[in-house]
């Protein structure tokens, strides 16, 4: 079985495939100060509890946004599963795509994996939003090159700014507003229209432009904790895939071995 491990900003991922098929999916908050035997301590339990056996672990990739992460979790590998693992962009497991910006190197490997998964499961010309920390679009043309995107904030970041920074703003919670009413009728209503319907304007603009300026039909593959949650607000996806960078990952892995 192969274990998948994304390393985000806000949550490590650990995913385990019998090969194809996702069997089990964990997640725990990103710290770099967690060992490789803090992770041991907590993972090797989950695997217990689905009933998986150590050892039916043969082959570990990692891919990680947050460097101070890796080393814990190579020692987790090396340790634990007495397994060199692979690194997403690394040696065998190279993402062997043409990287066309200005500086390839500075391409998170996140945004890299999800852009050799979604050429792989999807045809044509796509435009990959990815709801993180950060949410960024990412072009991937129908030769599965990647040719740029943007960089946006977060939208629970957002929420965080500006409650953190005025004093009288309450925290509230990301959710579909009752109705598509943008005059809200209390201070609540209108930080949720703010946020949410804000945000569902800025990626329909975003998106308008970039298919403008690709100059092609461009499909929109969203991935994230908020697909889900935006996909029923707006009708610019054309497919949601919540488990694109862990499909990547799986296809990284695989390909090391030819």
């Amino acid at each position: 079985m192969l274990l998948a491990i994304d390393a985000g900003n806000t949550n490590v991922v650990f995913a385990l495939f019998d090969g194809h098929t996702l069997k089990g999916r964990w997640r725990i908050a990103t710290d770099p100060r967690r060992t490789g035997d803090q992770y041991a301590v907590w993972l090797l339990q989950l695997l217990q509890i689905r009933g998986v056996e150590r050892k039916a672990v043969d082959k570990i990739i990692i891919s990680t946004v947050v460097p101070r992460a890796l080393h814990n979790l190579e020692v987790l590998a090396q340790n634990y599963f007495q397994i060199e693992p692979l690194i997403a962009g690394q040696g065998a497991a190279s993402y062997a795509i043409d990287i066309d910006v200005d500086e390839p190197r500075s391409l998170g490997s996140d945004r890299a994996v999800n852009a050799v998964a979604a050429h792989a499961k999807y045809p044509g010309d796509l435009i990959v939003i990815d709801f993180g920390t950060a949410t960024t679009f990412d072009v991937v043309d129908f030769n599965g090159a990647y040719k740029g995107g943007i960089i946006a904030p977060g939208l629970n970041l957002s929420l965080d700014a500006l409650v953190g920074n005025t004093a009288k703003l309450p925290r509230i919670a990301i959710e579909v507003p009752a109705n598509d009413s943008v005059i809200g009728r209390n201070t609540e209503d209108q930080m949720l229209i703010g946020v949410f319907w804000g945000y569902v304007a800025m990626m329909e603009g975003l998106i308008a432009r970039m298919r403008a300026q690709i100059g092609r039909p461009a499909k929109v593959i969203a991935t994230g904790g908020l697909a889900v949650l935006f996909n029923e607000a707006t009708e610019i996806f054309d497919a949601v895939d919540a488990d694109l960078t862990l499909a990547g990952l799986a296809i990284l892995a695989e390909r090391s071995d030819t």
